[in-house]
């Protein structure tokens, strides 16, 4: 059962070895879950082959979670409703897609644009 989801902004501060994140993820009690397409974000944001394994290993603790069809179409949708208007990309619409159908919090830095597509009461900054 998904409990919230993990973006690739918080991903990519563990990475960076950030002590507020790390002191954060070390205070999970249960385990959230990262969408296929953050993991993917932080794939090929690795800098060499050691940063990839150390960004699976990070991610490794994360349960994978997968878009459906719905998922998808929610993200044309609001594709197609902000991304002129307030610059939001493909990634962050498919992303914010699995939270919306699940109802569940995003932890997340990219509070602009997940505020925008999910409302304040499923986005939440884990730390400063």
């Amino acid at each position: 059962m998904t409990i919230g989801i993990i973006d690739s902004t918080v991903v990519i501060h563990l990475y960076r070895k950030y002590s507020p994140a790390i002191n954060w993820a070390k205070s999970l009690t249960t385990p959230l879950d990262i969408t296929t397409i953050s993991w993917l974000e932080v794939i090929v944001g690795a800098p060499s082959k050691t940063g990839l394994m150390t960004c699976k290993v990070i991610m490794s603790q994360f349960n994978l979670i997968h878009l459906t069809i719905s998922d998808q179409e929610w993200a044309i949708e609001q594709l197609e409703k902000y991304r002129l208007s307030h610059g939001i990309g493909l990634n962050d619409c498919l992303i914010a897609s699995i939270a919306f159908r699940l109802q569940v919090p995003i932890y997340t830095h990219n509070l602009k644009h997940m505020e925008l597509l999910l409302g304040k009461h499923l986005v939440i900054q884990p730390y400063t």
